[in-house]
């Protein structure tokens, strides 16, 4: 599975030169926790802003009315190939420390984020339980108390396999 697969293609975009409480209320209004900061020209690198600069801006005692895009917004910042497989995702994102990115080849296409792979992949995949009969007759004679005394109960729930937790 690629990027172009699960990526959000309604984008929502903000001018460098708005407000923050601007960026603010247009989160509020999409549901959405970053907007991409649009190109002042075609050779101009994308930027990003999240819910947590603005957060973090706000915490800091800067005034939402006054406080500008382009003061707080990433750029340039890290951006997705939409052919990149969709397994390399959490590892980049994980050592860039970013949620989201917005996906571009020649131009914008799409906005990729760990939400987008949590719920649009496979994560969550059941496997078998692993612990057969005889692991567990071996693990009767290593501890005979717990498990002749039936503490331990072998269901037949999935375990999850690739459980992501955030």
């Amino acid at each position: 599975m690629k990027v172009a697969d699960i990526m959000t293609t309604n984008i929502v975009t903000i001018d460098s030169l708005a407000t923050i409480a601007e960026a603010a209320k247009m989160m509020e209004q999409h549901n959405i926790k970053a907007l991409i900061v649009d190109r002042t020209s075609d050779q101009d690198a994308y930027g990003i802003i999240t819910a947590t600069d603005i957060s973090q801006a706000v915490a800091n005692a800067k005034n939402p009315q006054e406080t500008y895009v382009c003061e707080l917004m990433t750029k340039p910042c890290i951006v997705v190939n939409p052919d990149l497989a969709v397994e390399h995702i959490p590892k980049l994102f994980a050592r860039a420390k970013i949620r989201t990115a917005p996906v571009i080849r020649d131009r914008l296409l799409g906005i990729v984020s760990l939400t987008d792979i949590l719920g649009r992949t496979d994560c969550l995949t059941p496997i078998k339980p692993t612990l057969t009969s005889q692991k567990l007759e071996e693990l009767a004679e290593l501890y005979p108390c717990e498990l002749t005394e039936n503490k331990w109960e072998i269901g037949s729930e999935s375990i999850y396999e690739n459980w992501c937790s955030g």
